[in-house]
């Protein structure tokens, strides 16, 4: 996979590091959200800005963002609830589809719609989404195939509507007048051989990633590249026809900042949003002041990525887009808050939040041997430069074999909770650092409530998390070792924090769960 690629070469090159500056007045800071927030798609539609991105594997989605200042956003929807029910969607039988789901999205608004489009490996397909009210929708679904990688949608002056994709060499495709294929009798037009070439010859990860934009009548294209024995670079091609020629420049090249595209303000500024790979947190999003010279957008402040922004001071990522929960619901609430996503697709039989009022019930109904493979883990993303995630579960009707608790969910993952063996329950934590032996501490339970805690520490790519307990949610004891969180290949997402409960011997047992707080400040 082509992005398996791009993170490989970023495992191994140290020019991208991860640079974060904390906010010291009024002005906004990049990056403007310490959180895994990849593959943006940004519009404006009058005095508000929507953004979707990517969350693969997780359920529901495509995630709807709104902000009304470019820096501080709140979840408002999902493109979908469920992506497709197939096997590793849904963690059946042995398969699963970390790392893939759905990718790259594309947000466009056309005619009084919006329309938010992405491909899937899983499907072997590409799925647009449409709606009227992009806060409630609903959302209407068209998708064909192929998947087409890393795709643009694009709805041009004339009426046609268009989608540029591929890596490296670029091709555009016209699509139905109901976007339901690619229409009949028309194909597919390379109009970009090599589109890494304004970055150098010597290319490691040919140009992906397009999001394409028709500015004072020219097209421009933007792609991310990666230059051997350099960084995540930055990319624009322009023409004056869809079609082609186009000629190309690099237009960034700075602490890995890459991957995205063009926005404006009401007031006429324009800005390029970006994302930088960082570490176990995520990829996290940036903005770059963007001025116009000879028809050609130029970022940055003197080619550099910005510490500081003229926009309005970033806030906290809580409430919009990391949120506690008490699980309490009223009438007409939501079963869940957007910003809670299932790990693949959940089995809607076996998890409550009414069956006990004020408590988030997870119920076993197959047998699982590994965290990875259970379903019904629902997660929340991590926050940088430090986070704390806590709750306090009733294992009082746990059964022989069950295994519950707070997590962190990626591939080298860890956990703190309960395991029963028998008649006895185990306080054990679990660290995928010592794969050969994970359960690294297990100590007897006498009692059925349990608090649970876990901080993580992503300044200067500290990437540690530390695990602890309580047996009256005020005296914390730490528990385990600590968890040296990596990024890896199969997984490709910042870390998560999981609430989980599944079976290795008899299923029917269940948890309940009083409460998931989270903090952007490590616990005392």
């Amino acid at each position: 996979m082509l992005r398996h690629l791009v993170l490989s070469l970023f495992l191994l090159n140290t020019a991208a590091t991860c640079q974060v500056v904390m906010a010291q007045n009024t002005q906004a800071h990049n990056p403007v959200i310490y959180a895994d927030v990849p593959d943006m798609s940004i519009i404006r539609v009058g005095s508000k800005y929507y953004m979707s991105s990517t969350t693969m594997h997780m359920s529901p989605g495509v995630p709807i963002m709104e902000s009304t200042d470019l820096v501080n956003w709140k979840m408002i929807s999902y493109a979908y609830q469920t992506l497709d029910t197939i096997n590793s969607l849904s963690l059946k039988n042995g398969e699963s589809t970390y790392g893939r789901g759905s990718w790259a999205s594309c947000l466009r608004y056309h005619k009084g719609m919006y329309y938010v489009s992405t491909f899937a490996q899983p499907t072997g397909r590409t799925h647009i989404y449409k709606t009227k009210d992009i806060a409630k929708g609903p959302w209407v679904e068209h998708t064909f195939a192929p998947s087409f990688h890393d795709h643009t949608l694009f709805f041009d002056d004339d009426g046609k509507t268009y989608l540029i994709y591929g890596a490296g060499k670029l091709k555009l495709v016209e699509l139905e007048d109901d976007l339901s294929g690619v229409k009949k009798g028309t194909e597919e037009k390379v109009i970009i051989e090599n589109a890494a070439l304004p970055a150098g010859n010597s290319i490691g990860l040919p140009a992906e990633g397009s999001q394409l934009f028709k500015i004072k009548g020219k097209y421009y294209l933007f792609n991310i590249t990666w230059p051997r024995n350099s960084m995540r670079t930055v990319v624009v091609h322009r023409a004056d026809k869809i079609t082609g020629p186009y000629e190309g420049k690099m237009v960034l090249q700075d602490k890995g900042v890459a991957q995205g595209g063009l926005i404006d303000t009401p007031d006429g500024r324009w800005f390029a949003y970006l994302f930088q790979d960082c570490g176990s947190v995520g990829r996290i999003p940036f903005l770059v002041p963007v001025k116009w010279e000879d028809g050609w957008p130029v970022l940055g402040e003197n080619g550099k990525v910005p510490e500081f922004l003229n926009l309005p001071a970033n806030k906290s990522l809580i409430p919009g887009i990391v949120n506690s929960d008490e699980f309490n619901r009223k009438k007409r609430e939501p079963a869940l808050p957007l910003v809670w996503q299932w790990n693949h697709n959940p089995d809607n039989n076996l998890w409550s939040v009414t069956e006990r009022n004020g408590y988030l019930r997870l119920k076993t109904g197959r047998i699982d041997q590994s965290y990875l493979t259970a379903r019904n883990t629902l997660t929340q993303r991590t926050v940088g430069p430090e986070c704390s995630g806590s709750t306090c579960m009733d294992a009082s009707n746990m059964k022989d074999g069950d295994c519950a608790g707070l997590s962190l969910l990626q591939k080298d993952f860890g956990w703190v909770g309960i395991r029963k063996e028998g008649n006895v329950k185990h306080l054990v934590m679990v660290n995928m650092n010592f794969a050969d032996a994970p359960e690294v501490e297990n100590i007897p339970l006498t009692q059925d409530k349990v608090y649970l805690k876990i901080d993580c520490d992503f300044k200067n790519r500290t990437d540690k998390a530390y695990f602890y307990y309580s047996l009256d949610g005020k005296q914390w004891t730490s528990i385990g070792k600590p968890l040296k969180m990596s990024y890896t290949i199969p997984h490709f997402m910042g870390y998560r924090y999981g609430l989980f409960n599944y079976a290795t011997k008899e299923v029917g047992g269940f948890v309940d769960f009083d409460y998931f707080h989270i903090t952007d400040k490590p616990s005392k």
